[in-house]
Parts: C-alpha cells; structure tokens; sequence
C-alpha cells in the first residue's frame, strides 16, 4: 500500500515528466531539423550550447536557474503577471529548468535520425511539388519516428531522474517541488528506509526497462543515440 508521502513524489514525477517531455518534443524538434540541415558557421556552436547539460554540473545550471527565475531575474518580471513573486521554488520553475537540463537527451537522437535520412528522399519529394513544410512533415518525420521514440523515451527518464538542478531551483515542498530524487534524499537523511527502498527500487527497474528500451530501439533503427 503506498502512503501518500511515497505516492505524492511518484505523481508529481510523471506529472514533471510527462510536461517536460512534451515541450521537448515540440521545442527540440526544430532545433534538431535545423543542426540536421544547417551549414551555418553558428551551428556547432548552437549544438554545443544545447548539449552543455551533458557536462555541466548540475548544481551550476541550478544556481544560474535560480538567479534567473528568483525574484531579481526574469521570473520575478514575468511571475507577477500571473501574480506569483518569482518561479523559483514553484513546479513552473521545475518544468523550465527540467526543459533546459534534458534538451541533449532529446535533440541528439532526434538530429540523429534526421541526418540518417540522407538528401535523397527529400530531393525526391521535392522533384514531386512538395513544399518544404510537406517534406518535412510528410518524409523527414515519419523516417526519423526511430529518433523521436528515443528522445522521448530519454528524455522522459533523464527528467525522472534529476536531482542537482531540480534541489537547487525547487528546494523540497511536498505536493509542490518535492519529487522522486528528493524524495529518496529525503527519507534517507530522516532514517526512513523502507520509504527509501521502495523508491530507490522502483527507480531501479525503471532504469532498467529505459536502458533496454533504447537499446531496441536504436538496433532495430541502426541509428546511433549520441
């Protein structure tokens, strides 16, 4: 039976989860169409600067996220229009950051997937009137579907999975910020080892069913994932 304290941080998880996966998805997908085709001096450049979270230690992105979204920042100018004082500490804030922290892990595979397509298909589509909206809907996304199962699926878990950036800009309020990693954190700094257990072994096995998953998928599509 799980208590509220264990269900509490599952839900708000996958709420966090599911959001932030979505917005990749939509925000990422242009990002990784434009690397794919780009021949602009400035795209490796702008590729570095998305996959700087693969490096980047968590706890720095998190402070500079707070600067930005704390009172000072631009989440205080923009949180008092819709009457909050800052979106720091706030599941906004949360859902802001976990875009940024997990944009790699969506892009990469996506841009992947886009450059496996070759001229080729594209060219043929545009020998038949396609307008360039209609190649990219109708050839470029449906050939590239292998590289949006994984950036979602990656995606998906990366987010479940953060810890650093998510403490730093959302603290620990239940039913608000406190997620699985801090909720983890949290039971074990109070001795609360069963609640921990449970967690950490659910976290264990999800883990497990991503790594495969992914696995699959980039066999099956031979497509590398980074």
């Amino acid at each position: 039976m799980l208590t509220a304290d264990i269900w509490s941080p599952i839900r708000l998880t996958l709420e966090l989860a599911a959001i932030t996966t979505v917005l990749l998805l939509v925000v990422g997908t242009p990002i990784a169409w434009w690397l794919a085709q780009s021949t602009s001096r400035w795209k490796e450049i702008v590729a570095t600067i998305v996959a700087l979270p693969l490096v980047l230690p968590p706890t720095v992105l998190g402070f500079y996220l707070l600067i930005v979204l704390g009172p000072d920042g631009l989440g205080g100018l923009f949180g008092g229009l819709v009457g909050l004082r800052t979106f720091a500490f706030t599941f906004e804030g949360l859902v802001f950051g976990s875009v940024l922290y997990s944009m790699p892990f969506v892009v990469q595979p996506i841009r992947n997937a886009f450059e496996a397509i070759g001229e080729r298909p594209l060219e043929v589509a545009a020998t038949l009137r396609a307008s360039p909206g209609d190649r990219f809907l109708s050839v470029a996304v449906p050939l590239a579907k292998p590289g949006f199962l994984t950036g979602a699926v990656l995606g998906f878990a990366h987010t479940v999975g953060e810890f650093g950036v998510i403490l730093m800009i959302g603290g620990n309020i239940p039913g608000e910020t406190k997620v699985l990693s801090v909720a983890i954190y949290d039971f074990v700094e109070t001795l609360r080892w069963r609640e921990a257990h449970i967690l950490s072994l659910g976290m264990l096995v999800f883990s497990f069913i991503v790594i495969l998953t992914v696995s699959m998928l980039t066999r099956r599509s031979g497509q590398r994932t980074f």
